[in-house]
């Protein structure tokens, strides 16, 4: 049985960079086109010059999006970025997205440089999940295998017996519930409930969540598709289960993106973070892409589904940390060689059972969906 801790860290500290006011505030202007081009082409230019290769999130700006695939990188979930930036050849490696994402880089390769636009994009699920609080958890339940979700710090992964992610979260807790494993998971609460549902694992859930999969709304949701009554709904496990019980695609990010290019359906409502929508339309232009709802009709902004942190990534920190060695991520000793542990085992885990993270097959430049 699914059981939750009733612990939640205070995101809203107005005077602290935990807070979203002040990630937003941190977010650059948008560019005009000109200038867009001029900070493209400088980033282009030091990516080359400095051997560097950029390994960019979904979620991220989409001129990141396009400037790592036009210059040898990568978009990917934070599966597919683990791995590329592990077996890149590239000694200096550029993290677009949010810091455990530089740390898991940083883990998986000590000796190159690993580098991020801006150092305070973070997460709320990483900040949900302080290491103490996190190790007092641990220590009280013994008798559990950990498996942490990779939106964790470097800290609380040197804790864990496993890392996952959602595009093989559902695979691996299977895989412990059937060698007669309980688990004590953490930190998204959402996620946590639906892989307990799929698998019947015994789950002793930490209460995190992510501040935009969180907002977006079951009845609001349900009203959107009667408007669209041919649209598939396509849902990140980590929102609220009044959502995902009504999705046609339960997935990360890159099964979520391979949905829209494999289905038949001409339209699909997306419950994930917006910034997914540039590689969609890029990849699938003929496909009607509506973004599910995270409030009701008399809010100012019906679907608000955007990170903060994710959106403080811009062109200006690529060449900044390129130009003057800002940004770099360290990962210290013993936590570095602790938490490498539980992120090889899942990567060992997906190399041998290949299928474990594809349902919907393999599309070109993603990799594993």
């Amino acid at each position: 049985m699914s059981q939750e801790v009733l612990f939640d860290y205070p995101l809203q500290d107005a005077e602290g960079a935990t807070c979203t006011a002040h990630a937003w505030a941190k977010v650059p202007e948008p560019l005009t086109p000109a200038a867009r081009g001029e900070w493209k082409a400088r980033a282009k230019a030091l990516l080359a010059q400095k051997q560097a290769v950029l390994v960019a999130h979904y979620y991220v700006d989409g001129d990141i999006q396009d400037l790592a695939l036009e210059t040898g990188g990568i978009v990917a979930d934070s599966l597919e970025m683990a791995r590329f930036g592990r077996d890149h050849p590239s000694q200096t490696l550029v993290v677009a997205g949010v810091r455990f994402m530089g740390e898991s880089a940083k883990i998986l390769s000590p000796e190159k440089r690993v580098l991020m636009p801006d150092l305070d994009a973070t997460c709320s699920l990483d900040l949900g999940c302080p290491p103490e609080d996190f190790a007092r958890f641990c220590d009280a339940h013994p008798d559990r295998q950990v498996v942490v979700y990779a939106n964790t710090s470097a800290a609380v992964k040197a804790r864990a017996d496993w890392m996952v992610t959602s595009s093989c979260a559902l695979a691996i807790v299977k895989h412990l519930k059937d060698q007669g494993q309980k688990v004590l998971w953490a930190p998204d609460r959402h996620l946590g409930r639906y892989i307990q549902e799929q698998t019947g694992a015994d789950m002793l859930m930490w209460n995190g969540a992510c501040i935009v999969h969180d907002e977006f709304k079951g009845l609001e949701l349900d009203l959107l598709k009667a408007e669209h009554p041919g649209a598939k709904v396509l849902v990140h496990p980590e929102s609220p289960k009044s959502v995902v019980v009504q999705a046609d695609v339960v997935g990360s990010t890159s099964q979520l993106l391979n949905a829209v290019l494999q289905m038949e359906a001409p339209a699909f409502i997306v419950a994930t973070d917006n910034g997914i929508l540039h590689r969609m339309r890029q990849l699938a232009p003929g496909k009607t892409l509506i973004e599910a709802p995270t409030a009701g009709s008399s809010a100012t902004c019906k679907s608000c589904a955007h990170c903060p942190w994710m959106a403080m990534n811009a062109l200006q920190g690529v060449v900044a940390c390129l130009e003057q060695g800002t940004g770099e991520i360290h990962v210290d000793e013993p936590v570095r060689s602790q938490a490498l542990g539980c992120i090889d085992r899942m990567l060992d885990f997906v190399k041998a059972h290949p299928s474990a993270t594809s349902k919907l097959g393999l599309v070109r430049h993603l990799g594993a969906a």
